[in-house]
């Protein structure tokens, strides 16, 4: 019996006497090969070590699964199909021995033909596989019909032989073929430079364009599983091939950078493979993880400028893998392991060199080096390519946080482990970054910019699938959040309107249950929003400063420069500082340019609105304890009672959405038309109408500053984005005048150092904003009814009005009085140069001054025209009228006495100073007030400054520089005429009264009284003298101690004793008056 020939009784007999003629022909035709002296028999090759060359090798495993896997069972030769020595007899064309069967062979052609077709399956195995793996049982036959070079295996042969097994590779033989081959790569070369295309060529294999037969389709499965087996050990068992560990060969790290169409890169279907095992076996996440740190590290020394694309690329496909991710959310690594010697700043900086995720977003634009590439020369660039680099490096960074957030929204979804790691990971990032929102903040101790608005970006788009027009997921975001061991760290954040004991206090209070993940992202992106974009936003402040300040230290260098040539030492040092000075410049204006370029990216910044209009809605949810959505029902004011979880949360909660709105109101309006609802004028009106809600002056006041930044007007609309939306919104109608008048009196009184100067710019402000909503007669309507129902309000509000248009009356004239005196000067051609200098500087002070002053002037007079024009009454009454007439006949006297030549300066519109349209608002605001006979006789009672020149004067002026219209001329000179009659009158009643006694005299204004009272001191004054102090400061004049109006007691009986004596004064001098002392004649005779 031929010895190759299987046993008997397992076969059928037509079938073991057709195995007998296929031997014998496969005998035929093997013969010739056979008798070569460099036949297969004789192998140069060592011999393998016995334990590795055939199916029964033991193998390291993690667990029996894993052995299972990786090592196929050795297949008994009758399972294989029989060979079929005909396909043999066509299969290698080159021999001699093929040649001669083929001559001396009897069949017709036809039937030759037809037999050539039909492939065995070991044929077709051992032709497949052999193409897969580039692995040859033949000597002879050492490159494929494409040329391709086939790596020859004599230990399988000499095996395969020694067996009786037919020579052929066959799923039995393909795990020893595989080792063996690998055992050929040189030493240099890392295996899965042989093994990947292996991979790569299996996987094309197994997808063909027709669908193969279930028995070969077993053995691209089989030859599928063992490649990957093999793959596997190559990475974590390199001794299983007889080599020593080398940790350049033994990672997935260089295959994983290269595209993964690439023969040698690693593409989807070996991560879907390797993936599928990771259950059974614990490695395969090893080799993965492993990789990405080292590729994590690799990055945090890279910038945008590097090749740090196929690292991203990377880690996205990760992220199509849950498995690799929850590997990697366990990961040591994945988050800062503080040690004992690191300080808080170390500790800050390192979440983003040190973690897994940081490196990846730490590349920005705004990264040094980049920064330098993008915007070279800074200072002599063209504006034309600072906005295409600017556009440039908009699409670069959007397309790498379109990464990001793709890697983190993974993370995320991969598993409840993974998503908390996540989070921590975030959470950690803000927790100890708090300082980049300090006053100085040092680079180096916190993490960078470009780290930061990253971080921001993503969590923003973590916050977009709740973020619906419609705010329908608004109830999802739990306050008590915070009293449920939250991530966000806020602890040294000051509260709305909490100290921090009460707050301290609150927060110990822990609320049970568990935290939805909406309220986990809102608060994390809440608070990336304010130590991340938000800051980057404000040094955009700081680097304006920074270039003006290094610009000016350039310019005295350069002065001084030539005053050195004499002394070379000094002149070196001098050069050497100014090339200093040069560089920090360049390197501050490309900084400047290229965080321009990130933050006024549209599509992040609207996002970033759209965030904050959630923010703003929760706010007033909040505050109002309410169900509040856009479209409902919201009343003020808010509870007096204010709510203690409001008042704990941190101040940046309010902050972050006004900050955000004035950025984007100032740098990227037009992206407002489309983002903002009316959730932004209700915040700020909610929050100035009941102003104890928060207790922040400077916050309050940036709630106007962002209705003022609202009505700026942009493209087609007039009044601006929010302008028309103040003008016809049924609640602003309702509730804006009075915020706007109340904050206009809290103002005054803010408690900080600045605030007498703050408060001109709020009220010019508010002034800005009533001008734009007074065409609305709702306005006038209610303006009226405050003066009439809320009076003491109403009185307040105009004292102040009054007090300010009297300070910045004589701040701004003063300004220009002294402008004119140092151009005066300048012309003088005895002055030295030096004394030239000194009044340029202060001709350049007073001129910086004037301007802001005279602005705030135009605006408070215009206020007080609109005021007076509407609102007669409300402006005569007793607590007004005289204060009102004093300040403008004060500034009458200014604008037309004797002295208006001081006022006459160069280039007065520079200064915004427009003499003729001043004049003309105080004519307007006298006319606007003349049909009140309390206006008219304050006016003339005004012993001061009451002078009818100065009215004569002005009458002049109407006419030849005003050129107004015949009927206000005429009106002016029937008021001139009343004011002069009065003025008769009054001091006729003088005359009549005489001396008044000091007990019935005003210790303040030395005036007799007409209603005194008694203040808590003891002392008597006048109701209208201690009215006008209380308005203006709320403190006995004489003690400076608090008080109110209501504390005053009226002295009736010192009341009723001046009456009676200026009864008895004007009965005398009217009896004079009618012929008295022709009757006193008669008597006397």
């Amino acid at each position: 019996m031929d010895p190759n020939e299987p046993p008997e009784p397992t076969l059928p007999s037509q079938e073991q006497m057709r195995q007998r003629r296929l031997a014998k022909l496969a005998g035929a035709n093997a013969a010739p090969t056979n008798s070569k002296p460099s036949d297969a028999a004789k192998p140069e090759s060592p011999t393998p070590t016995p334990g590795l060359s055939s199916q029964a090798i033991a193998r390291p495993a993690t667990s029996p699964n894993q052995q299972t896997n990786t090592i196929p069972s050795p297949q008994p030769p009758r399972q294989a199909p029989p060979t079929n020595p005909f396909s043999q007899l066509t299969t290698n064309k080159s021999d001699p021995g093929n040649e001669a069967a083929t001559s001396s062979a009897t069949a017709p052609p036809t039937k030759r033909a037809q037999v050539t077709k039909e492939e065995t399956l070991d044929d077709w195995s051992n032709r497949v596989l052999s193409d897969i793996f580039r692995v040859t049982l033949d000597e002879t036959n050492t490159t494929d019909s494409r040329g391709i070079r086939l790596t020859y295996l004599p230990d399988l042969r000499a095996e395969l032989e020694e067996s009786g097994d037919p020579v052929k590779l066959t799923t039995s033989s393909i795990d020893t073929a595989i080792l063996e081959a690998a055992r050929c790569v040189p030493l240099s070369k890392a295996l899965l430079d042989y093994l990947l295309p292996c991979w790569k060529r299996v996987m094309k294999a197994t997808k063909p364009s027709r669908p193969l037969p279930l028995e070969r389709q077993e053995v691209l499965d089989e030859a599928k599983r063992l490649c990957m087996s093999n793959c596997i050990f190559a990475l974590t068992m390199p001794e299983y091939f007889g080599r020593d560990s080398n940790p350049n060969h033994d990672s997935l790290v260089p295959y994983l950078l290269r595209h993964h169409e690439n023969e040698d890169g690693i593409c989807l279907d070996f991560f879907t493979e390797a993936v599928s095992r990771i259950p059974e076996d614990d490695g395969v996440a090893g080799i993965f993880t492993d990789a990405m740190i080292i590729m994590s590290e690799r990055v945090a020394g890279m910038t945008m400028n590097d090749d740090y694309k196929p690292y991203i690329n990377s880690l996205v496909t990760y992220a199509r893998f849950p498995p690799l991710l929850n590997a990697l959310a366990r990961h040591p690594r994945f988050h800062v392991n503080p040690t004992a010697d690191m300080t808080k700043e170390q500790i800050a900086v390192a979440s983003e060199t040190e973690t897994l995720l940081g490196p990846f977003f730490r590349i920005s634009p705004l990264q040094t080096e980049v920064t330098k590439s993008y915007f070279a020369s800074p200072r002599t660039i063209d504006p034309g390519h600072v906005k295409s680099s600017q556009s440039a490096l908009q699409m670069t960074l959007k397309a790498h946080q379109g990464d990001l957030t793709s890697i983190t929204n993974a993370f995320v979804r991969a598993s409840p482990a993974s998503r908390n790691s996540t989070l921590d990971w975030f959470a950690f990032v803000v927790n100890t970054n708090h300082k980049r929102r300090a006053l100085q903040v040092k680079a180096a101790e916190v993490a960078s910019d470009g780290f930061m608005v990253n971080v921001t970006a993503t969590l923003d788009q973590l916050c977009q699938p709740f973020m619906d027009a419609t705010f329908s997921k608004v109830d999802k975001i739990d306050i008590d959040y915070l009293r449920r061991e939250p991530r966000v760290d806020m602890s040294d954040e000051t509260k709305l309107n909490a100290d921090q004991a009460t707050s301290e206090t609150f927060y110990q209070s822990r609320v049970s249950g568990s935290s939805n993940f909406i309220s986990e992202v809102f608060f994390l992106a809440l608070a990336s929003h304010h130590y991340g974009l938000g800051a980057t936003n404000s040094k955009l402040k700081d680097l304006d400063k920074d270039i003006k300040h290094i610009e000016r230290v350039i310019k005295l260098i350069e002065d001084e420069l030539p005053k050195l040539e004499g002394n070379q030492l000094r002149l070196h040092v001098a050069k050497q500082q100014l090339q200093n000075a040069v560089n920090g410049l360049e390197k501050s204006i490309a900084l400047k340019l290229a965080i321009e370029g990130v933050v006024l990216d549209s599509s992040m910044q609207t996002l970033s609105l759209q965030f904050m209009r959630y923010v703003a809605v929760w706010l007033l949810r909040v505050a109002s304890g309410t169900d509040y959505k856009p479209g409902k029902d919201f009343k003020l004011p808010l509870p007096p009672i204010r709510p203690e979880a409001f008042s704990c949360l941190p101040e940046y909660a309010l902050q972050d959405v006004v900050e955000n709105f004035k950025f984007v109101f100032r740098f990227l309006p037009q992206i407002l038309m489309s983002a903002v609802g009316d959730e932004i004028i209700m915040l700020c009106i909610t929050f100035l109408r009941s102003s104890d809600y928060i207790k922040n002056p400077y916050l309050k006041s940036s709630l106007v500053t962002l209705l003022f930044s609202g009505t700026w007007p942009l493209y087609h609309l007039s009044r601006g984005v929010l302008g028309d939306t103040l003008v016809g919104s049924p609640f602003a109608n309702e509730y804006l005048l009075h915020s706007l008048m109340k904050f206009y009196i809290e103002c005054e009184h803010s408690g900080v150092s600045s605030a007498f100067y703050d408060k001109f710019n709020i009220r010019y402000e508010i002034f800005q904003v009533i001008k734009c909503i007074w065409p609305n007669s709702v306005y006038k309507e209610q303006l009226s009814q405050e003066s009439k129902i809320n009076r003491e309000f109403f009185v307040q509000f105009v004292n102040l009005l009054l007090n300010d248009a009297t300070y910045l009356l004589d701040e701004a004239l003063t300004k220009l009085a002294k402008i004119h005196d140092y151009q005066k000067q300048l012309h003088d051609v005895t002055l030295t140069a030096d004394a030239k200098e000194k009044i340029r500087t202060d001709l350049e002070a007073a001129e910086q001054q004037c301007q802001s002053w005279m602005q705030l002037v135009n605006d408070t007079m215009g206020m007080m025209k609109l005021f007076t024009a509407a609102l007669r009454d409300a402006f005569t009454m007793p607590e007004i009228v005289t204060r009102l007439a004093g300040m403008l006949n004060y500034n009458l006297e200014s604008l037309v006495g004797p002295k208006r030549g001081n006022l006459k300066v160069e280039d007065a519109k520079k200064y915004h100073f427009d003499p003729k349209t001043l004049l003309s608002d105080f004519i307007d605001i006298y006319l606007n007030l003349a049909p009140k006979t309390t206006f008219i006789e304050a006016v003339a009672s005004d012993g001061r400054s009451y002078k009818p020149e100065n009215f004569e004067t002005a009458s002049r002026l109407l006419q030849t520089s005003l050129h107004k219209a015949p009927e206000v001329v005429s009106a002016w000179e029937s008021l001139k005429t009343k004011f002069a009659e009065a003025k008769e009158r009054l001091d006729q009643a003088a005359l009549d009264l005489g001396q008044v006694p000091d007990e019935f005299e005003d210790p303040l204004m030395g005036e007799l009284m007409n209603d005194p009272v008694i203040l808590p001191s003891h002392n008597i004054v006048d109701r209208s003298t201690i009215v006008q102090q209380l308005l203006s400061n709320p403190l006995d004049p004489f003690t400076r101690k608090p008080m109110t109006i209501d504390d005053v007691i009226p002295a009736d009986d010192l009341r009723a004793r001046i009456a009676e004596w200026k009864a008895g004064r004007i009965a005398e001098a009217k009896a004079k008056a009618s012929g008295g002392g022709d009757a006193m004649d008669t008597s006397a005779d």
